[in-house]
């Protein structure tokens, strides 16, 4: 696992070369917005029963079938295995999000989901609508605890949580 500072020094030394231009202002950004990164995993983490909630009712409701008999989230063990899942991704983005990189998340959370998922018969396209529906709530309360923030600062980061779901969602498609 890297964090932004290790990523950029080793993308640098493997083109023998320091750690400039763009690299440097994404360092620079990355070390200005390290208090509302702070701030957005707290509230994930305070939230994350409420976003998980919210993405499985709203997956249930646009599958109603996943809760009936053969369904899969029925019964309630299944349930319970589709809302750890959805704890375990979301609290990959909030590592992600304070690494300021994605690596994290790729390599120790979606690495292989999608075939672990495919033999367990689990449909892909509900669990990419509910990783699609707790980035959309979980960006929605970031832009209301994040209201004060520079827009400069603000708009980056919940673009930087949007990637971070949207490479969950593209790893199970």
């Amino acid at each position: 696992m890297l964090d932004s500072f290790s990523r950029a020094v080793l993308d640098a030394d493997a083109q023998t070369a320091y750690v400039e231009g763009d690299r440097l202002a994404r360092l620079r950004y990355f070390a200005a917005s390290h208090q509302q990164r702070i701030i957005a995993v707290e509230l994930i983490r305070q939230q994350a029963n409420d976003i998980i909630a919210q993405a499985i009712s709203a997956m249930v409701a646009e599958n109603p079938e996943l809760i009936q008999r053969g369904g899969n989230c029925y019964p309630s063990r299944r349930m319970a295995t589709c809302i750890r899942d959805g704890e375990f991704i979301l609290r990959y983005v909030s590592y992600a999000l304070l690494a300021g990189d994605g690596a994290i998340l790729e390599q120790r959370c979606l690495e292989g989901l999608k075939e672990t998922y495919q033999t367990l018969g689990v449909p892909l396209s509900s669990a990419v609508a509910a990783i699609a529906e707790m980035k959309q709530a979980t960006l929605t309360q970031l832009d209301v605890q994040l209201q004060d923030v520079d827009v400069s600062l603000k708009q980056p980061l919940l673009a930087e949580v949007a990637d971070y779901f949207e490479m969950a969602m593209t790893a199970l498609r």
